[in-house]
């Protein structure tokens, strides 16, 4: 490797130290730097300029434009900071990037979806692998749907992260480095103290420090988020989930229709909506109320819910009414 090339990873770590000095993960940014840095040292080239880049940029040409546009975004982003020192540094003209495509809207479901998964779940045959299948897709519907939880930071439970006689989740080192306890409902609490007793047997570990949801596939070992999300995706097929255009979820929709559905709880229940909000955003896990706004959609039920509250208040006035 030339010296420009060891000057270049020199560079990138300390990008990496002072983005994760201000709470980043940069994790996939990381994986993406490296990918440039090898990119030019197999080619033997010096540094990244406009023939490179694009070079680079070909290499993954095949993936989708959102995919594409948040790669070199990246490397920009990066070379934005090298500027700062070097004012000869290359820097990629950000409307060259392709054009962002919209994402998929989520598909928002609720209770008859999830107990129609539920039933779908009972149903699934236990496996060599994993004989506790049908137990682990049924909490994990329950945990995604009535805790919020992403799927990462299911994958990521261990024993000792849950409380079964409080009803209480703890989720260690999530997104921007922080850790949170999840009280759950009634009826989840039922569900993890359902599933705590078919676990405690053997072939299983019982340290606190064993996975939550697990299998036996290649030795003990935590469920995959490859397995779990066919695991979910197959629920959804058999119990007939779908968008009123067809579409399927996906499983970050558990998610999406977790903060919808408490929406739409509060305006039936007479909440203040507003001041909710900081509550749900400590919940999910997020560190303002402008992420949580994300995963609100308008929705038909939410609509009416709000309109039946603004008459129940307001009405008497559109009727000619007198304060």
């Amino acid at each position: 490797m030339n010296q420009i090339i060891c000057q270049l990873d020199s560079i990138i770590d300390r990008y990496l130290q002072r983005q994760r000095a201000l709470g980043r993960a940069y994790i996939g940014e990381e994986w993406m730097l490296m990918s440039v840095s090898r990119f030019l040292s197999d080619r033997d080239i010096e540094d990244l300029d406009q023939t490179a880049f694009d070079a680079w940029c070909q290499s993954f040409s095949g993936l989708t434009a959102n995919v594409r546009r948040n790669r070199q975004r990246v490397v920009r982003n990066f070379c934005l900071y090298r500027r700062r020192t070097e004012p000869s540094c290359f820097v990629p003209d950000i409307n060259r990037f392709p054009r962002p495509n919209a994402y998929v809207a989520p598909v928002i479901f609720g209770a008859a979806e999830v107990g129609r998964m539920l039933v779908a779940a009972k149903q699934m045959r236990p496996t060599p692998g994993s004989p506790l299948r049908p137990s682990v897709m049924r909490l994990a519907v329950v945990l995604l749907y009535t805790a919020g939880l992403r799927r990462g930071e299911l994958l990521s439970l261990t024993l000792g992260d849950v409380d079964s006689t409080l009803g209480v989740l703890r989720i260690r080192n999530t997104k921007f480095h922080k850790t949170r306890f999840v009280p759950l409902s009634p009826g989840a609490r039922q569900e993890v103290r359902r599933y705590l007793k078919q676990r405690s047997g053997p072939p299983f570990k019982m340290s606190t420090d064993s996975p939550l949801l697990c299998n036996c596939h290649s030795g003990f070992r935590p469920y995959t988020g490859t397995g779990l999300s066919y695991g979910i995706r197959t629920l959804f097929q058999e119990a007939n989930v779908r968008s009123s255009d067809g579409r399927r979820p996906r499983v970050h929709d558990f998610r999406h229709s977790f903060a919808v559905q408490a929406l739409l709880r509060w305006y039936r229940e007479g909440a203040d909506v507003q001041s909710s909000l900081p509550k749900l955003a400590m919940y999910m896990g997020h560190v303002s109320i402008v992420s949580t706004a994300y995963y609100l959609k308008w929705i038909p039920d939410i609509a009416e819910a709000a309109s039946r509250r603004f008459e129940s208040h307001f009405g008497h006035l559109l009727d000619g009414g007198l304060t």
